[in-house]
C-alpha cells in the first residue's frame, strides 16, 4: 500500500530526474538528429489520457514527417516515416521525451500505455480500470508483445498491471524492458508501425491513417 501511494512517485521522480541528467547529451543529439531530418518543431506533442482519464500533453520525438496526399489527408505512416524515425521507434529513443512526463507527475515509469482520448468512451466498464493508475513509458503489455498482441490480449495485462502494482513487479517490467529495448523486439504491429485503432470490444478493429 504504501508503494501504491508514496513510494511509486518518489522513484518516478528521482529515477526520471536522474536520467534526464545523465542523458541530457543524448537527449540534445537525437534532437538535433530529428530537426535535421524533419525541421521544426523537434517535439510530438498529442492529448492523452492520464490518471482517471484526466487529459496531459504527451511529449515524444517526432518519427514523421509532413506529407500529404493530393485530398491534404496525411500519407500512411510508413511513407512518413524517415530513416531517422524508423530508427528512433526501433531504439525507443522517441520515448526519452516522456521523461519530462514522468517528473511532472503526467505519467509513471511503469503503468498502462496511455492511448488516445477519443477511445475514452469506447472502453468497457472492465477496462477503463487501466487509468486508475498513472500511465507509463513501458508496462506489463509492452514487455510481453508490444504492439504485436491484440487490444483484448493489452488491457488484460494493463488490468493485472492495476491489481498487482508493486515495486517487485515495476522493478521486473522495468528490467524487461530494457532487454526488449536492446533487442528492438515487438516494435511494430505491422508494417504501418501503428496498432488497429480500437473500437470498442464489440466492433471490428481498423487500420489508423
Amino acid at each position: 500500500m504504501f508503494y501504491r501511494r508514496w513510494g511509486k512517485r518518489v522513484l518516478d521522480v528521482c529515477v526520471s530526474a536522474l536520467l534526464l541528467v545523465v542523458l541530457a547529451p543524448l537527449l540534445l543529439a537525437v534532437a538535433l538528429a530529428t530537426y535535421l531530418a524533419h525541421g521544426s518543431p523537434v517535439l510530438f506533442r498529442q492529448q492523452r489520457p492520464g490518471l482517471k482519464g484526466a487529459p496531459f500533453t504527451l511529449l515524444k520525438f517526432r518519427t514523421m514527417r509532413e506529407a500529404f496526399d493530393e485530398r491534404g489527408e496525411p500519407l500512411d505512416d510508413h511513407l512518413r516515416t524517415t530513416r531517422v524515425g524508423a530508427f528512433l521507434r526501433r531504439s525507443s529513443l522517441d520515448e526519452l521525451p516522456e521523461l519530462l512526463n514522468v517528473l511532472k507527475g503526467e505519467m509513471s515509469l511503469v503503468g498502462p500505455r496511455p492511448l488516445m482520448m477519443e477511445y475514452l468512451p469506447r472502453y468497457s466498464r472492465e477496462q477503463a480500470r487501466r487509468h486508475d493508475v498513472r500511465p507509463g513509458i513501458t508496462g506489463l503489455a509492452q514487455v510481453n508483445g508490444r504492439n504485436a498482441i491484440s487490444w483484448d490480449e493489452k488491457f488484460a495485462y494493463d488490468l493485472d498491471y492495476v491489481d498487482r502494482l508493486s515495486f517487485a513487479l515495476d522493478a521486473k517490467i522495468l528490467a524487461a524492458t530494457a532487454w526488449k529495448v536492446l533487442r528492438a523486439a515487438d516494435v511494430n504491429a505491422t508494417a504501418d508501425l501503428t496498432m488497429p485503432e480500437f473500437l470498442g470490444t464489440s466492433a471490428p478493429e481498423s487500420r489508423e491513417g
